[in-house]
């Protein structure tokens, strides 16, 4: 029996101090459990960091270290490239932490996770417009930012995808030889994105386009406007060779016009 008692009670104080330090962790002051954290995120144990910045965000929602914490765990999302999860948790901080010191750097971080998660031209482009999108925003809310500059470069890089993935679809109709679903496709580059690399090409296949169904006075005025507007360009030899032909049909249709006579309205 005595022996017995010899064996409890250790295997009880055992116990008993497992749980008081178990009970001092989870105590830890706000700024005790930031500071782990932000030790575990400087040595890119992200994971840890996010369950202890995760902490400081639940448990100490009123501190001041509440938005540092946020801001913090999306930072690991984002050093994970975990873009999704990160889009989230820097829009956590938008919406609820408004007046943050870290508002600015969220908006161009959250732009940054739409921007990675942009795909080749030939997939489906719904991150490349959130990007845009979310860029658009940060230059709006954030003018005198010094990241401005390198937001309105990615936004005239991912219009640059947009108008390839539209003249790619456009050069497929063009193959097939639906001519009308191809002007559709080379006018919304001309429309949306004039000023990237492929408004140029896209207006010289606009012509062929209208060439190939038969609307020769608006080929001229296109291939017109692209002369004019294209002076020096590469493409220049391509472009004066489909005049002379749109120039050639007009006046065969001229001449046949003529040796017929003009239409009488009788069927």
């Amino acid at each position: 029996m005595k022996n017995s008692i010899v064996v409890i009670v250790p295997l009880v104080a055992l116990l008993s101090f497992g749980c008081g330090s178990d009970e001092v962790i989870d105590q830890l002051s706000v700024e005790k459990r930031f500071q782990l954290g932000m030790n575990e995120f400087k040595d890119e144990e992200y994971l840890d960091a996010i369950e202890d910045f995760k902490i400081v965000t639940l448990q100490y929602q009123g501190s001041a270290l509440a938005d540092d914490a946020q801001f913090y765990m999306a930072e690991s999302r984002f050093l994970r490239e975990e873009y999704i999860l990160a889009a989230y948790e820097y829009e956590v901080l938008l919406r609820t932490m408004p007046t943050s010191e870290f508002v600015s750097r969220t908006r161009h971080r959250r732009a940054m996770c739409y921007y990675n998660l942009s795909p080749r031209s030939y997939l489906d482009q719904e991150y490349t417009r959130k990007a845009i999108d979310e860029f658009q925003a940060f230059i709006e809310y954030h003018p005198t930012d010094t990241l401005v500059s390198a937001a309105e470069k990615m936004i005239t890089e991912m219009h640059t995808k947009l108008a390839q993935k539209e003249f790619e679809n456009g050069t497929i109709y063009m193959k097939i030889e639906y001519y009308k679903a191809a002007i559709v496709y080379f006018d919304l580059i001309l429309e949306k994105y004039h000023d990237t690399p492929y408004a140029e090409p896209a207006l010289l296949k606009k012509v062929e386009a209208l060439k190939n169904r038969k609307r020769f006075i608006e080929a001229r005025e296109e291939i017109d406007k692209f002369m004019l507007k294209y002076p020096q360009s590469p493409l220049k030899p391509e472009a004066e060779q489909l005049r002379n032909e749109i120039l050639q049909k007009l006046s065969e249709t001229q001449a046949a016009v003529s040796a017929t006579g003009p239409p009488t309205g009788k069927q």
